[in-house]
């Protein structure tokens, strides 16, 4: 999806060395996702040395969504402005705009309109200090971060962990992370996190592979 939002959105024809930079992968990976995209029935013209162009393809249907579609994928994108992560509110505006850009008039219109909408009292929520893209790219490049921690026993350590993924409470954004100095899964409050800067240690590809032992363990 982000390869043929870059394909839609930069003057044709793209070269691969700009795509990949774009979608920020190797041209390796770019030239399999092509063929990938291909082979799915994505009318792609050009080829590596050229550049390449999106060729829309009438035969493939509008994208289209039942009334109640449209209304929870608004009030979904609409509850991120209460996360405090203005970064990800404003991905999900982008990403409504586009899709509702697909929409047949009808449909557009419904979303223009809805009925339901997203709302919670303010709250009392901390200051986040340290870069949430950081730590939402270490997340999903599966590499580890450093980080000055104060617990809420107001003790301070530095230590190196394994970021596997972001819980956004009413009141608290939390990290899970598989902490080196314990050697052990870890909650911590991203507010008290003090400094974070990347670790450069890969764990790839285990994320997925100790979040499942961290749900079996709490669920047991």
């Amino acid at each position: 999806m982000r390869l043929l939002d870059v394909l839609r959105r930069l003057p044709a024809p793209v070269t691969a060395e700009r795509l990949a930079a774009a979608t920020e992968i190797s041209r390796r990976q770019l030239y399999r996702d092509i063929a990938t995209l291909r082979a799915g029935g994505v009318l792609i013209d050009g080829a590596a040395g050229y550049g390449y162009t999106l060729t829309e393809d009438p035969a493939l249907p509008p994208q289209s969504f039942s009334r109640i579609e449209i209304e929870a994928l608004m009030l979904g994108i609409g509850s991120l402005d209460a996360l405090g992560d203005a970064d990800l509110a404003r991905a999900g505006r982008d990403a409504i705009a586009r899709i509702i850009a697909t929409l047949p008039d009808g449909q557009a219109r419904q979303a223009m309109h809805t009925i339901l909408r997203s709302w919670r009292p303010p709250d009392a929520r901390a200051d986040v200090k340290i870069d949430m893209d950081m730590v939402r790219r270490a997340c999903w490049d599966e590499t580890s971060l450093w980080i000055s921690y104060r617990d809420l026993n107001e003790r301070r350590t530095e230590r190196e962990i394994w970021p596997l993924g972001l819980s956004y409470g009413p009141n608290a954004l939390i990290l899970l992370g598989l902490c080196q100095l314990r050697q052990d899964y870890r909650l911590f409050h991203v507010a008290q996190i003090g400094e974070a800067r990347p670790g450069g240690t890969s764990f790839r590809p285990r994320r997925v592979e100790l979040l499942r032992a961290y749900v079996a363990h709490r669920s047991g």
